[in-house]
């Protein structure tokens, strides 16, 4: 398991065709990739499971808790990305919700955009 981030402050400006925006870039694929987005309500849990690919959660909104195969549960926030490896056990839980972006691909590569989270 390995945290990322996607916070405004390692985005990029984009001022090309008169526009003002920060981008920050999270995922690059050419094969099929699954993107979704997850809603845990209050006690909300996607249970204690292998990942079938790799797989990166994109917290949006709320907070909530992740796990690998070891039982020690990290606190995650808005703006971190949690990255799984194809095979690996994990698990995601919310007192009082949160919403993520799933993605899911044989060719996920977050480290290509994303700094680790410190």
């Amino acid at each position: 398991m390995k945290f990322y981030t996607f916070r405004k402050e390692n985005g990029k400006m984009i001022t090309k065709f008169n526009s003002n925006f920060i981008i920050s870039r999270i995922i690059q694929t050419d094969k099929a990739t699954n993107i979704g987005c997850m809603y845990l309500e209050e006690n909300g849990i996607v249970g204690y499971h292998q990942a079938v690919v790799p797989q990166l959660l994109v917290v949006i909104n709320g907070e909530g808790y992740v796990r690998n195969d070891k039982e020690e549960y990290f606190k995650v926030l808005p703006g971190d990305a949690v990255f799984w490896e194809k095979d690996e056990w994990h698990e995601t839980k919310s007192d009082k919700g949160l919403t993520a972006i799933v993605i899911e691909s044989v060719e996920l590569n977050p480290f290509l955009f994303l700094p680790l989270k410190e």
